[in-house]
């Protein structure tokens, strides 16, 4: 029988031992996006230094740098834990009087005046705990400002936006429907706060959304509204003063205004649950979001500055795999020079650009062209294992018959070559157009990272319900 010790120390130890604690699926999240910003970061430090021979490389080198410091400052912010939500709404709808009850003080002005916002403010809420920081962005309303400024306002500080509130109170005008569908395009999750309810007591969450469903009908827009009435909340942020009757104890009996509290709590209560439980999720899909376009904006001028040394490469590949294709004899190989000629062309692309790819991401993406283009390269590896057969015939019946099989091998050799580097030149113009995307693939890739987070965000979120909304309904 075989006996087993038990060490005194070693088993207090462990037994005192703090078990380990499992990060949540919002810090995960915010790793993720973390470790991607970085990755992204350290491959195009090496991007923005061009080759000097063109012209045009300082310009364009100093337009990269813009890019670069964007991306820099996009992981700062995600390193602060900064969630900004931005108030946007007409006038008089009562934005900053939301905002200041949030705040549980007049830190923004308010009045009766229209415009007392004339420009987007920024003040920070410290009651959202330790999780993140919030900053609140009251910004002017929408119809003081002209048509084409309120729209470069709007897309600006929507883009910076991790989560948009949307102000309104009674009917929602026509101007307001349009601010509304602008703001929706920015893909970001809203909260649509009805104030004033105290003059509107009549009012609930199903009859305004029913307004707005009939609102966006009526235009005849294709699109719906991309929230639910969850995401609605009524408020009485500045609420109107009440006459109140006072009885003295002398018996004298007077009439005075008082100003009721805000009521604000559903609003609080639902902007913290957000923030507790998505709010570190917010932060990294708006952050890799910026990062999808930045990095898009950096391979778009790579790819412009070697366009011609591009299109050059790709037709010496094309050549190439002409060749390899046309002298060899076994129909088998054929298809396999083939692919590995593509994936060398791919890789020897994305090095010009100083796109760095890996052997395993050029293969996932010449799997991807071929994909998607479909019949024409589906027909390319048709044709070419008939004309390879045919040229393999031919090749054994030379060993046999010389001249009928010399010309049949050459007139196989030929049709097959011109197919491939047929073939060759649309993957590499199909590997172009991926290249100018970026290098969001691959495990820590940004597009790769996005659609982990959608999946894996639970069906009761903000996240969910908008990306539910806008696979459905797509911009």
């Amino acid at each position: 029988m075989t006996t087993h010790s038990s060490n005194p120390l070693t088993d207090s130890t462990a037994a005192s031992a703090p078990p380990l604690v499992r990060k949540s699926l919002a810090d995960q999240h915010f790793d993720r996006a973390r470790l991607s910003l970085k990755q992204a970061i350290s491959r195009y430090a090496q991007t923005v230094r061009l080759r000097r021979r063109h012209p045009e490389a300082v310009e364009i080198q100093a337009a990269m740098k813009t890019d670069l410091d964007r991306l820099s400052h996009t992981l700062d912010k995600l390193n602060c834990c900064l969630v900004r939500i931005a108030v946007f709404g007409l006038v008089s709808r009562g934005k900053s009087a939301v905002i200041n009850a949030l705040l549980g003080q007049k830190m923004l002005q308010t009045g009766p005046l229209h415009g007392v916002t004339q420009y987007p403010r920024s003040v920070y809420w410290s009651a959202a705990g330790g999780q993140v920081q919030v900053e609140l962005i009251d910004t002017p309303g929408l119809d003081e400002v002209g048509g084409e400024e309120r729209g470069r306002m709007a897309r600006e500080v929507s883009s910076q936006a991790d989560l948009i509130l949307f102000v309104i109170a009674g009917d929602v005008t026509r101007t307001e429907y349009q601010a509304l569908r602008q703001l929706q395009l920015a893909g970001k999750p809203l909260i649509i706060i009805f104030n004033k309810v105290d003059l509107y007591p009549d009012e609930d969450r199903q009859t305004i959304y029913a307004k707005l469903q009939r609102l966006f009908a009526d235009q005849g827009d294709r699109q719906r509204p991309f929230f639910t009435p969850d995401d609605i909340v009524l408020t009485a942020a500045d609420p109107s003063p009440l006459e109140v009757r006072v009885e003295w104890a002398d018996g004298r009996v007077t009439h005075e205004w008082e100003s009721p509290e805000p009521d604000i709590d559903e609003l609080k209560q639902k902007l913290l649950d957000i923030l507790n439980r998505e709010g570190k999720s917010l932060l990294a899909l708006n952050a890799l979001r910026q990062a999808q376009q930045t990095e898009a904006s950096i391979a778009y001028k790579t790819v412009e500055l070697y366009r011609n040394e591009a299109e050059d490469l790709i037709w010496q590949f094309a050549k190439w795999k002409s060749l390899v294709v046309a002298v060899n004899p076994i129909a088998a190989l054929d298809l396999m020079g083939g692919a590995a000629v593509d994936l060398v062309m791919i890789r020897s692309l994305a090095r010009l650009y100083g796109l760095p790819m890996t052997r395993y991401e050029a293969g996932k993406l010449l799997k991807a062209i071929l994909i998607s283009s479909g019949g024409l390269l589906l027909g390319e590896v048709g044709s070419g294992l008939l004309l390879g057969m045919g040229k393999s015939a031919g090749a054994i019946t030379s060993m046999f018959d010389s001249a009928s099989g010399v010309m049949a091998y050459g007139a196989s050799a030929a049709a097959q070559a011109g197919l491939a580097g047929y073939g060759s030149y649309r993957v590499g113009k199909a590997a172009q157009v991926y290249l100018e995307r970026g290098c969001t693939w691959g495990p820590q890739g940004v597009n790769t990272v996005i659609e982990e987070i959608l999946l894996q965000v639970d069906r009761d979120t903000i996240i969910h319900r908008l990306q539910r909304e806008l696979e459905f309904y797509p911009r």
